[in-house]
């Protein structure tokens, strides 16, 4: 230690009545900050909670003490502060050392518990003001009643419940506090000797154990087993009698520390580690939460979420903030430093149509980011010089039960061959997926989506499917509906919903394009004929997520080809022709083309208000090709461009544009195909026009 160390000992020593987890708090706060603190805790319990006596800056007390021992305790030294840090239930010795400090001509400052927050969901809670109203309506219920409220109050309970053979006591695993209930009349069976605080599961299969029908507790922190109480006796349909916290004066933990002089929002060096756990809490169900997610709510300092999620953890009594806009979440964890564990919740898994891939974005523009590092599956902390005045963050997904998964499970079938989808806050080429995929999951937005998505599929020929749709899906008002789509046409839930689509009929499309002349529609408009087409998509090299314009589009059927590949994309077919545009809408559902967007006029007029394109074929260009070239570079440098060219003027006026325009990629094919006709016993093959086939990038990948 060094001198100065020594000296700020001297000049600052704080002295602490604890009892809760936030009188340890304190007392960690102070010592990072190499503040002395002397701690005094009533049994060895207290002690082992505060960690070693030997720590430096520490010192711990343990034994209980009367008026005068605090009394003397209090005039040991010139403490800079005095505080009352011990359970709000205690209040015989909150009483005692503010006159041990009144003695001493000191005050002592009370520190108050953040109040639990009044989310409990649809949970039968019953709040009462003191033993004797909550033993007045224990006498209203049947049942036995499992007491959590420890030995101190228990004759109370014994004197005014009518029936005592439905109490169920737990308390201390000490030979006193098992012959206090003996005492009072309880027989061995109704006497729990178990060390706290308990889990979820141990409170749950206590109840069961005993068939509780109501369990009491007393209002108290996290760290005192109180959430876990409240969601055992949910999850086990028992009615819960809460003692609320008497009602007290005090001080908060920041007021506490501003009159120590330390500034509650000022980054420390060896504190300055914070946590942000982006975590998925599965469909909404407390229950439905992974056991590590649940963790990182319980040691949470700030929860943010939707009001849905806070509701659902409402009972772990922690502060909470109702956002889900990444940038406002961001904005609100570097407005408020003091909470070095912060919970954001995202519904289902992180990973699965979440909004975790903004959040982190969100997230890095706002500056929260750290160091990604070298040899770990787990990110960890890095030390910061003193001088830097950054904060450290530790950002860490926890991934949670998607909606697929659960459906599945529901539904009883295997999700592995699924293919996952999202209508929700998107489109997408739901019709498309279900072509070629027998099994299709997709979100929807709300009951809009369910009918919106019925209407398709009956408009693409696609009435055989059979529709799953669930509804509130982990909640106690889960409901699941099957049918085909004509039944959801009018459908109507509220809430958050989900559809699993089973097309028995559906085929894998083939794995290179070409569609046969015959199956398009064509009236007396001119089509690209299937060779030419598929030699001319070829040249389009497509992907699955391309945006295309097909500009003078016929009948369609290089549209359709195109849609067949990008099913994850768009196509834009463009057409001045009535006649045309009728075609294009038949071939659309016919082929069950989803994706693709008719635009009726001229290009490059049509073309201002429409996405950039990846790719674009031009069929025919009414003598507009040079004005048409310049909108697609200007919209898309990199656009991929493949001409249909018959005539010579045009193939002249297409020449002439490469001189004059700088195309580092650019190819020329003449396709001539001929077809056979029967004439009599003898086949004669039957020329078609040439087809000059232009291929031009302007800057990008290889031809």
């Amino acid at each position: 230690m060094t001198n100065n160390e020594g000296k700020m000992m001297k000049e600052k020593e704080i002295l602490i009545f604890s009892g809760t987890s936030e009188g340890r708090k304190l007392a960690e706060i102070l010592i990072q900050n190499k503040i002395a603190v002397t701690v005094c805790v009533a049994t060895e319990y207290g002690q082992e909670m505060m960690g070693q006596q030997e720590r430096e800056f520490l010192t711990v007390h343990t034994g209980r003490m009367d008026v005068s021992e605090m009394e003397r305790m209090a005039g040991e030294k010139n403490w800079q502060a005095i505080v009352d840090a011990t359970h709000p239930f205690a209040e015989e010795v909150t009483k005692n050392i503010a006159a041990a400090c009144r003695n001493q001509g000191k005050e002592a400052l009370r520190l108050l518990r953040e109040q639990s927050a009044d989310i409990f969901g649809n949970q039968d809670i019953q709040f009462v003001d003191s033993v004797e109203e909550a033993a007045a309506y224990l006498n209203q219920t049947s049942g036995n009643i499992l007491l959590t409220t420890g030995s101190k109050s228990l004759p109370e309970y014994v004197e005014k419940i009518q029936d005592i053979s439905r109490i169920y006591a737990r308390i201390l695993p000490a030979g006193q506090e098992v012959e206090k209930c003996r005492s009072l009349g309880l027989q061995g069976r109704q006497i729990i000797c178990m060390q706290g605080p308990f889990s979820e599961e141990m409170n749950l299969a206590i109840m069961k154990e005993i068939h509780a029908s109501v369990l009491v507790t007393k209002e108290t922190a996290e760290t005192g087993g109180y959430p876990e109480k409240l969601a055992a006796a949910r999850q086990a349909g028992a009615k819960t009698v809460v003692i609320r916290r008497p009602r007290e004066q005090g001080c908060s933990m920041e007021e506490i520390l501003q009159r120590i002089g330390v500034d509650p929002k000022e980054e420390r060096a060896d504190i300055n580690k914070y946590q942000i756990t982006i975590a998925g809490m599965g469909m909404g169900s407390f229950y439905n939460m992974t056991g590590e997610v649940q963790q990182a709510c319980r040691e949470a300092d700030m929860i943010i979420g939707a009001e849905r999620m806070l509701k659902t953890v409402g009972t772990l009594g922690k502060p909470m903030e109702n956002l889900y806009i990444g940038t406002e979440i961001a904005a609100f964890i570097q407005e408020h430093p003091q909470y070095q564990r912060i919970v954001v919740l995202l519904s289902g898994d992180v990973g699965f149509y979440s909004g975790a891939k903004k959040l982190l974005q969100a997230f890095e523009k706002a500056g929260i980011t750290e160091e990604q590092p070298e040899s770990s599956a787990f990110k960890e902390l890095k030390e910061q010089p003193e001088s830097s005045g950054k904060r450290q963050y530790q950002i860490r997904q926890l991934c949670g039960i998607s909606s697929v998964q659960y459906f599945a499970s529901r539904l009883q079938i295997p999700w592995e061959d699924i293919t996952l989808m999202s209508d929700h806050g998107r489109r997408q080429n739901i019709v498309g997926m279900l072509s070629a995929h027998e099994k299709v999951f997709t979100l929807t937005d709300g009951d809009k989506g369910v009918r919106r998505l019925s209407s398709e599929l009956l408009r693409y020929g696609m009435g055989s499917v059979k529709m799953y749709v669930g509804c509130q899906l982990s909640y106690p008002e889960e409901e699941i509906l099957t049918g085909g789509p004509e039944q959801f046409l009018d459908f109507e839930r509220e809430g958050v919903l989900a559809v699993l689509l089973i097309h028995e009929d559906a085929k894998e499309a083939s794995v290179s394009h070409g569609i046969s002349d015959e199956l398009f529609v064509r009236g007396k408009v001119p089509m690209t004929k299937e060779e030419v087409r598929s030699i001319s998509v070829s040249k389009l090299a497509l992907r699955r997520d391309s945006v295309v314009y097909d500009i003078g589009a016929g009948t369609g059927s290089i549209a359709a080809e195109c849609a067949k590949i990008a099913v994850r994309g768009k196509v834009y077919a463009i057409e001045k022709n009535p006649e045309a545009l009728e075609l294009i809408e038949k071939n659309k559902h016919y082929h069950r083309a989803w994706n693709i967007d008719i635009v009726a006029g001229e290009a490059p007029e049509v073309l201002e208000g429409l996405e950039a394109p990846t790719h674009a074929f031009i069929g025919g260009s009414s003598g507009k090709l040079e004005q048409i070239l310049k909108v697609l570079w200007q919209k898309s440098p990199e656009v991929r461009v493949v001409l249909n060219v018959i005539s010579l003027e045009t193939l002249q006026e297409a020449v002439e544009l490469l001189k004059k325009y700088e195309i580092k990629q650019q190819e020329i094919v003449q396709v001539t195909v001929a077809k056979a006709k029967q004439l009599g016993n003898h086949h004669l093959m039957m020329g078609q026009n040439p087809v000059y086939i232009i291929t031009l990038q302007k800057s990008g990948g290889q031809l």
